[in-house]
């Protein structure tokens, strides 16, 4: 007779690795393309385009179906902004990271209106360029939220900036909107649950209602209808 066997039963075997995110690089500049490129697949990201312009970054993205499209923001032809306006309008879209220069970049603040993720310098360090990839393609947190939020601050009063977001807060409770309040100032989960003495789990299911109610993609929308709600004002301490 075969002795039982000691020690507790096996517990379930572990989850498959996610795979890889599938990443356009949308550029004017080979030299970007190319060391972005070899940037994030030396960290096992898989970029199955690198297109020079919006119009072949709207074509790649249709053909190919990526996860995350890194936009620059200013090229000939058709620019970052309106080709991510396309990119976004179409079902079941790709996360987009917006490309600047400078940390004011006037379009900066439409982007996000049209629904980008967030948006990187162009002299981001190796880590955090596979690290925001990776970041943004789960919809969990913004890109660089400190510099967004003076990006916001500075363009969500002018009036050449693109409305696209207006929303009825009376779904949200009290709770909720306290905690959009704060995200709107560019806090990140960990900031939040410390403000508001709750666990960063909890700060992720009303983030997680936050969206859903109000429809919304990730927390860079959700940063923008605090704005054009004036549920935070620019300047607002």
């Amino acid at each position: 007779m075969t002795a039982p066997p000691s020690g507790p039963p096996p517990g379930p075997p572990p989850a498959p690795p996610a795979p890889a995110p599938r990443v356009v690089i949308a550029d004017d500049q080979a030299l970007v393309r190319t060391g972005f490129g070899m940037i994030l697949t030396a960290a096992g990201i898989d970029v199955v385009a690198e297109v020079e312009d919006g119009a072949r970054a709207v074509e790649a993205v249709r053909a190919l179906r990526p996860d995350v499209v890194l936009m620059d923001i200013q090229m000939p032809g058709l620019d970052g902004l309106t080709a991510t306006r396309r990119v976004l309008a179409a079902d079941d879209p790709p996360r987009v990271i917006m490309l600047t220069t400078f940390d004011l970049d006037r379009y900066v603040y439409a982007a996000l209106a049209a629904g980008a993720s967030g948006f990187l310098l162009k002299d981001v360090s190796p880590e955090h360029l596979a690290a925001a990839v990776r970041l943004v393609r789960t919809g969990d947190a913004l890109l660089a939220p400190a510099i967004t939020r003076r990006l916001v601050e500075r363009f969500a009063t002018r009036p050449d900036t693109t409305a696209a977001l207006h929303r009825d807060l009376t779904p949200l409770t009290t709770r909720e909107l306290e905690v959009l309040r704060l995200l709107a100032r560019g806090h990140t989960n960990a900031e939040l649950a410390a403000h508001l003495h709750l666990s960063e789990a909890t700060v992720k299911t009303h983030v997680a209602r936050i969206l859903s109610k109000l429809d919304l993609r990730d927390r860079a929308q959700a940063i923008i209808v605090a704005y054009e709600t004036a549920l935070i004002t620019p300047g607002h301490p």
